[in-house]
């Protein structure tokens, strides 16, 4: 019998674009995408994971493309939730599709893809001493990129560019920022970022761009056996 993946997502992620790194491997069929808060409204989002005294807040999109300050405790209550399901139904892999800041989450049988424990580490293999420049999308999550890429040998520079509300030459600017600044390659580390932003960055700055997502996906195309 062919492996079977579940992809899961806290809130609204498109994942047609990563299935093609997936499905080299096993068919679509095989694959299932849940979402924690996809099919809820942004109101019932905000209600049933209000940031509470002392929590830590975890950026989401939502169902209205609006962004959701939520709390991390009861996203990583409820993620660990589904993946006990899942792991009850007999996925082999589930693949975290998610750059948030989600720590603890545990599966029994399946292999658990966690980019935000493995990536990190992967890309300042890759990098091995050269000046990483970073994209994030919104101000809400600089802080947490900053301390995620605290692994690699250089601190990176970073720069503002939202993959969706930014234009082409908007980004192709920002990356000429980081590159003025000293970077010599660009981590995309956003699930919004695609391939097609890599593919005009590469083209118009002749620079490596690393891309979470793919990375991310290749690494679980390659249990998929």
């Amino acid at each position: 019998m062919s492996a079977t993946l579940a992809i899961l997502t806290i809130g609204v992620v498109p994942v047609e674009e990563t299935l093609p790194l997936l499905t080299e491997h096993v068919s679509a069929q095989q694959i299932t995408h849940i979402s924690l808060l996809g099919k809820m409204s942004p109101d019932e989002v905000r209600s049933e994971y209000r940031v509470e005294a002392g929590d830590v807040a975890v950026p989401t999109r939502l169902q209205d493309d609006s962004l959701g300050m939520l709390s991390r405790a009861k996203v990583e209550r409820d993620l660990q939730s589904v993946i006990e399901v899942l792991d009850n139904q007999g996925y082999d892999v589930i693949l975290l599709l998610s750059t948030a800041d989600i720590q603890g989450l545990v599966a029994r049988n399946a292999i658990l893809v966690e980019p935000q424990r493995i990536i990190p580490p992967l890309v300042a293999s890759i990098v091995d001493g050269h000046q990483v420049g970073v994209m994030v999308p919104i101000p809400e999550l600089m802080a947490q990129q900053k301390r995620k890429w605290q692994v690699l040998e250089n601190e990176p520079y970073y720069v503002l560019a939202h993959p969706w509300l930014a234009t082409d030459s908007e980004l192709i600017s920002a990356g000429k920022t980081l590159l003025e600044q000293g970077a010599d390659v660009l981590m995309l580390d956003c699930l919004g970022f695609h391939q097609q932003h890599r593919d005009l960055l590469q083209k118009a700055l002749d620079v490596p761009v690393l891309l979470s997502n793919v990375l991310a996906a290749r690494l679980a195309s390659e249990l998929l056996v």
